[in-house]
């Protein structure tokens, strides 16, 4: 790799763009581990497995589904991360190789508006959980007078305290990154913690873990219950499936790639699948103790009588929440802004934008139901990312061998430029991995009817990482095997 590039070029390089020199590769397995499990202990992976419950599994079901997915997505994780190892580079340099040195902003700005979805929904949960404490203390915010259109489905109350949570936000990603290291360290102490006590009630509430496992299965038939978990599988998949693409962020630290190989191996389906086992049996016991299924641990602590530990577990959700935010949500879509114009865009500027945009995708209506949550939200960006996953390492293992050069991803009229820096046929096994998937996906937001299109070609949603993955990655091949 070159340490020595012509920076002149400031359209395509930046200090946070430029390749991780071999000295400052201090990574080892054990980081990216510790790294992983960080990640997987948030509130969404909680609800990712309680939403399975709810949805009709039983714990053995939600828990093989989640195992699998995870198994499944480490795959592509492993694969991409290769590059960031070897080279030093991050996501955005890496797609230039594939979508040329400007189309590589397309699948950049996909991933980063996802990113942006999920930085609304972390914020909207540790708002929620600032609710949840403030109403007990002051009774009337449950009554404030309805400011927003029945539409938008927003109550005054979680609306301000929303607001009041994001503007904390903004202001750490004022303060910069480093701010946060302080929040990272109380999250991997209290999130363990907060699990197991959460696991101690539920033992305790439904009498030991007997009558949780022994929790039926909702599904009357085998075809009812793949109609369901074929999709589940899939927005299990599409739950890392930006992380499976941005990787390369967090591998160009590695001292080798068997440090990045092994530490996700040992960090990534093992800490989701211990976890999610907590949401399982947890959301298991509300239905024996409240004779409802809750699958929003924000909600169900809000249940419990005492004031001071309603109040002290909201507090720390929302601390731990605010950790989280940053370290995924805010740095990685901040490299992609920057990816648009290096020269004028920085990760304060980057930052403010995935604020902005967090609040236009209304996470409220993301994760109000389960179905919500997995099917239009996990499955629906899983029919995005696929596609560029496909693309990307059929590039780099097929098209390039794992061979980069380096200077010439820094370079508008480098090997990567193509046609005025866009890979036109990367653009188009793009297309034509993500068509296969609108049909199912407007039927999914109700947006059409169920008789416009075949059963089996709507049904095709229910795989859109998969599909748009095979498409995207075997096209790309075809229109690009006799290039090199």
């Amino acid at each position: 790799m070159s340490e020595n590039l012509n920076h002149t070029n400031s359209s395509l390089y930046s200090e946070d763009l430029a390749p991780v020199s071999n000295k400052k590769r201090t990574w080892t397995t054990w980081n990216y581990a510790a790294l992983w499990i960080s990640m997987s202990l948030c509130i969404p992976t909680y609800m990712l497995s309680s939403s399975l419950i709810e949805g009709g599994m039983n714990w053995w079901q939600a828990i093989l589904t989640i195992f699998l997915g995870n198994t499944i997505v480490l795959i592509p994780m492993i694969l991409n991360g290769h590059a960031g190892a070897k080279y030093g580079i991050p996501f955005p340099v890496f797609a230039r190789a594939s979508f040329g040195t400007k189309g590589a902003n397309i699948p950049a700005i996909l991933r980063a508006i996802v990113a942006c979805g999920w930085f609304g929904i972390q914020t909207w949960i540790g708002g929620f959980a600032i609710y949840q404490m403030l109403r007990l203390w002051i009774p009337a915010l449950e009554t404030l007078p309805q400011i927003f259109p029945d539409s938008f489905g927003l109550q005054t109350g979680p609306a301000l305290c929303f607001f009041l949570f994001w503007l904390l936000n903004m202001y750490v990603v004022y303060l910069g990154v480093d701010s946060i290291r302080k929040l990272l360290v109380f999250k991997a102490f209290f999130l363990p913690l907060a699990a197991l006590a959460l696991l101690f009630w539920a033992l305790n509430a439904a009498n030991g873990l007997g009558p949780i496992l022994e929790t039926p299965s909702k599904f009357a038939n085998t075809g009812d219950f793949f109609k369901f978990f074929f999709p589940a599988l899939t927005g299990m998949v599409g739950f890392w499936a930006t992380l499976s693409l941005n990787i390369p962020d967090f591998t160009r630290y590695a001292t080798s790639q068997k440090a990045q190989i092994k530490g996700q191996i040992y960090g990534l389906p093992t800490s989701m699948t211990l976890f999610a086992f907590v949401g399982v049996v947890v959301t298991s016991a509300t239905t024996i103790v409240f004779g409802t299924t809750i699958w929003d641990p924000v909600i169900l602590a809000g249940k419990f009588d005492s004031k001071l530990l309603v109040s002290i577990a909201m507090i720390a959700v929302a601390i731990s929440t605010l950790a989280t935010n940053i370290a995924a949500n805010i740095v990685s879509p901040a490299n992609d802004f920057a990816n648009l114009s290096p020269s004028k865009i920085d990760f304060r500027k980057g930052g403010y934008i995935t604020g902005i945009i967090g609040i236009m995708i209304f996470p409220w209506k993301l994760i109000a139901d389960p179905t919500g949550y997995i099917f239009t939200w996990l499955v629906g960006y899983s029919s995005l990312l696929g596609p560029v996953g496909g693309i990307m390492i059929v590039d780099y293992y097929f098209i390039r061998k794992q061979t980069l050069i380096v200077d010439d991803l820094y370079d508008n009229k480098g090997r990567y430029s193509f046609l005025g820096g866009f890979n036109t046929k990367a653009i188009w096994a793009l297309l034509l991995g993500i068509i296969p998937n609108v049909p199912g996906f407007l039927l999914t937001i109700k947006l059409v009817d169920t008789t416009v299109f075949p059963e089996w070609i709507s049904g095709l949603y229910h795989y859109a990482w998969f599909v748009g993955f095979g498409i995207s990655g075997i096209v790309y091949w075809i229109l690009m095997k006799n290039k090199e």
